[in-house]
């Protein structure tokens, strides 16, 4: 089960830079609006010290972290959703990911253009989700006009779905959000596959400079500030603190240097550890192991799947001739060294179809089909 993140705000804020940092994989970035042309993938392998040390643990031949994969667009500027720049060329790749981080900047530079002429967080913020509710309008006006001439000698089935549409573009005109808009069932299950983008799980990744970063951690930081406040109106999204630059220089050294480095910066994990813990949060994910001398490898489900369907995510012949799983704590398989030692010290459990899986732990499936 992979996880798919989109990165999205203003030119110059930072969105480039921060890929780079994440990914590694070099995206250009530069000091002029539009720089980025095309969309960037990057798959980052998600930072769990649990993996790293079951890994040690079990000396296996391959190894399989967990990854989400990072979407950089163009930036998005005022009259996106009407042509005007780069970024909504590339929204439809958007809306293919599962969450959205909306970088933010929150330091002051001369040095580096600003497209609306200055910093203001709560102004960009207003622009960047207007030009996205603005696409979805788009998007919802069609299939309410289509629903329209359908409902006219319709079924009843016909009607709701008209209804259903209509409602979401009287909304939407007054600037409400996909995710703000109350629907039932039925119309949650008849807009699930338009992908609205502010109907998406959002964070704000909130740029600051190098010198500001451990005050912006520790919440003292005025900019940071207001992005907080935004997403306290916003129901509670969360926001994390990084410095772009300075991630860009810690994922350029060697791994041995970078705890050196990091707490001569005054930290004590780079912000992708934090960025990626928020995320799978906002997401509701967890992740499993399966440990062998071949292979250790990390899973990615849904927080309160039961057995069966992590044992899906595997095969799904696993799921469909699901009999039992052996689950051992992760700490435990480490600290009493085999799996034998966890049999024989009662920490290994045979666990059924209604087994809800843990955060953090190690299973292996019994099926047969």
């Amino acid at each position: 089960m992979g996880l798919k993140v989109g990165i999205v705000g203003l030119p110059n804020v930072g969105k480039s830079t921060l890929f780079n940092a994440l990914s590694n994989a070099q995206a250009q970035a530069a000091n002029y609006p539009f720089c980025t042309i095309e969309p960037n993938i990057g798959v980052v392998p998600v930072p769990d010290e649990r993996f790293d040390r079951l890994v040690v643990h079990a000396k296996p031949q391959n190894t399989v972290p967990a990854t989400i994969d990072f979407v950089d667009i163009a930036g998005l500027v005022r009259g996106a959703s009407k042509g005007e720049g780069l970024g909504n060329q590339f929204l439809a790749t958007i809306r293919e990911t599962d969450a959205v981080a909306h970088v933010v900047r929150c330091f002051h530079d001369d040095n580096i253009v600003h497209v609306d002429g200055g910093v203001n967080p709560r102004r960009d913020i207003s622009t960047i989700e207007t030009e996205l509710i603005f696409s979805d309008l788009a998007t919802a006006e069609k299939r309410a006009d289509a629903a329209n001439k359908k409902a006219k000698a319709g079924t009843t089935a016909d009607k709701k779905a008209a209804d259903v549409f209509n409602h979401i573009v009287s909304e939407m005109q007054k600037g409400v959000p996909a995710r703000r808009i109350e629907l039932d069932d039925e119309g949650k299950e008849a807009t699930r596959h338009l992908f609205f983008l502010t109907g998406k799980p959002t964070l704000f990744v909130a740029n600051v400079k190098e010198s500001e970063i451990v005050d912006a951690i520790e919440g003292n930081h005025p900019l940071l500030k207001e992005v907080q406040a935004i997403a306290a109106e916003q129901g509670g999204a969360a926001v994390v603190p990084i410095c772009a630059e300075l991630e860009a220089q810690i994922q350029a050294l060697p791994p041995e240097e970078r705890v050196e480095f990091l707490a001569s910066a005054g930290l004590k994990e780079p912000g992708l550890n934090r960025l990626v813990r928020e995320a799978y949060k906002l997401l509701g994910l967890i992740t499993y192991f399966t440990v062998g001398e071949k292979e250790v490898r990390a899973w990615t489900i849904k927080r309160g799947w039961k057995a069966p369907q992590a044992a899906g995510v595997i095969h799904s012949d696993f799921e469909r001739g699901f009999i039992k799983a052996e689950v051992i704590w992760w700490e435990d398989l480490i600290n009493l060294k085999s799996e034998a030692a966890c049999r024989s010290a009662g920490k290994m459990g045979l666990e059924g179809k209604e087994y809800v899986v843990r955060d953090g732990d190690v299973m292996h499936f019994k099926f047969n089909v």
